[in-house]
């Protein structure tokens, strides 16, 4: 069971936990929820500071992970730096495109490579946009 930080983007009222925060709006703790942890191991310690890797299902916080480990040692911790290393069948090594290779067609031929990972229906729909106005793009071949 994992209480999610309450800096997060789970919503309340349709509004992300953060943004009514940095408001300054009153937000509650939400109830802690089932996570998935299929490995956890410490891989380098140099007091103060130690590096996981964590293999983990969806919902699950790093920074919450992190933040009872120091309660439980009866100090404070903090993340530092996070990676993540995979999400779904997508890896950082194999799929992540290096900065040299940065070029329109590079590009192109990562994102053709990437969407032929997902099943059928899901590789033909349209990405959301983030800015109101702006045309979604479609996976679809023209």
């Amino acid at each position: 069971m994992q209480v999610p930080p309450l800096y997060s983007a789970l919503k309340r009222d349709g509004e992300r936990l953060s943004t009514l925060m940095k408001r300054g709006e009153a937000v509650e703790a939400k109830p802690a929820r089932p996570v998935r942890v299929y490995s956890l191991s410490l891989r380098q310690f140099q007091p103060p500071l130690f590096t996981l890797d964590v293999e983990c299902g969806g919902g699950f916080y790093v920074r919450s992970l992190v933040s009872d480990i120091g309660k439980e040692l009866s100090t404070c911790a903090s993340i530092q730096e996070l990676t993540r290393t995979k999400h779904g069948p997508f890896t950082l090594e194999e799929h992540a495109l290096h900065e040299d290779r940065w070029t329109i067609d590079e590009i192109a031929r990562s994102l053709e490579h990437c969407m032929s990972l997902f099943p059928g229906e899901q590789s033909h729909k349209k990405f959301k946009t983030e800015l109101p106005g702006e045309t979604a793009v479609s996976c679809e071949d023209k």
